[in-house]
């Protein structure tokens, strides 16, 4: 059975489950997860690239997840409540034995990570979509909010970045694309904004 189409983000497969192979995304896609209403990748499924409140809008249950690309946090509540589990590219075949007390009713999606230091060193701090008190898309200071002198490497798992030497976006910029960053060839970073297709 064919697939209905929900939006741009995601994808609910009405029949049975997927196929082993990563399910086509559409183009410049770097987040894609595949949820399975039972253990061992069975039933029906659900695809999704972003964060969902509430898996049982889509599925009767989620026992079961393959990860395709990105990385993301899973929760056995929902609103991203109740236990936690991060997940990245992998198959995780029952969600019991990875330590949740339920099954699998909500996730969000990981767009960046930053580090006070070189090859990942230092604090971290997590970007997702909307996720107070983590980041949010956009920083016009590390110093004002997260009390870092400086951000010298960064993970991008999905979208695109602009990095600036100094605060309030001003100062020599640098633009970053999905990829891990171990250094900035001596440059240092003080506030950061998401680039949206709204610019455009």
């Amino acid at each position: 059975m064919g697939r209905l189409k929900l939006g741009p983000k995601c994808r609910h497969a009405a029949g049975d489950a997927l196929p082993p192979h990563q399910p086509r995304s559409p183009a410049g896609l770097t987040l894609l997860i595949t949820f399975y209403e039972d253990r061992n990748f069975g039933g029906r499924s659900y695809d999704c690239s972003s964060d969902c409140s509430d898996l049982s809008s889509y599925l009767s249950h989620c026992y079961s997840c393959r990860v395709h690309s990105g990385c993301f946090m899973l929760y056995d509540r929902p609103n991203y409540m109740g236990n936690q589990y991060f997940v990245k590219r992998g198959e995780y075949p029952d969600c019991m034995s990875m330590g949740m007390s339920d099954w699998f009713r909500s996730c969000r999606s990981y767009r960046m990570r930053i580090y006070e230091r070189e090859n990942f060193g230092g604090q971290m701090m997590k970007m997702m979509d909307g996720s107070l008190p983590l980041m949010t898309d956009d920083c016009d200071s590390f110093m004002d909010r997260y009390r870092w002198s400086n951000c010298m490497s960064c993970h991008a798992m999905d979208g695109h970045w602009l990095m600036y030497e100094q605060p309030h976006y001003r100062g020599r910029m640098r633009y970053f694309w999905p990829g891990e960053y171990r250094s900035f060839d001596g440059m240092k970073f003080m506030s950061m904004r998401r680039i949206m297709d709204s610019w455009y």
